[in-house]
């Protein structure tokens, strides 16, 4: 629902003052390429590499070649891959596809960061490291971070926890 992708059946989901449901299929394309979103199980192209899964979505919204490289390169590096940007989604650990993955939802500059567990495939260090870039990421670019986790330890990093069950807020 927070992600647009999805109309409510009852009650609304308001972003930025507007109800989504008011909104026509143009209009929530429009939504969606201001939400950047990090799958839990990256839904990265396999045969392609890492800075290739990154352009996809500059590919779509119509980002020339030259400055879908230099993006790319860019946000790789601010994750920490500017060495692994060559190789294949195949060939990265689950930490780095996990980054591939953030690195792709960042290429639109996105408003909104939308991750469904993160760090849900990854050890303890990793989710460190995830974790870092994640709220440094927020630090620097202003982006609104919403992670939806069942890990306490992930949640209590963050500014602002909700918990839900059975699909309400119960504390926060």
């Amino acid at each position: 629902m927070i992600g647009a992708l999805d109309k409510p059946t009852e009650g609304k989901v308001v972003i930025d003052g507007t109800d989504v449901s008011s909104l026509n299929s143009g209009q929530l394309s429009e939504l969606r390429r201001r939400i950047g979103f990090v799958f839990q199980f990256f839904n990265l192209i396999p045969r392609y590499t890492a800075s290739k899964n990154v352009e996809m979505p500059l590919i779509v919204a119509g980002v020339k070649r030259k400055e879908r490289a230099k993006r790319s390169q860019g946000l790789l590096e601010s994750v920490g891959l500017g060495d692994r940007m060559n190789h294949k989604a195949a060939e990265l650990s689950g930490g780095e596809r996990q980054r591939v993955a953030i690195a792709r939802a960042l290429s639109n500059n996105p408003s909104y960061l939308l991750m469904d567990e993160p760090t849900g495939n990854t050890d303890s260090k990793t989710t460190e490291e995830i974790m870092d870039i994640i709220r440094r990421l927020n630090r620097e670019n202003a982006v609104t971070t919403i992670i939806v986790t069942h890990d306490r330890n992930v949640a209590s990093q963050t500014k602002r926890t909700l918990e839900m069950l059975d699909g309400k807020i119960v504390r926060g």
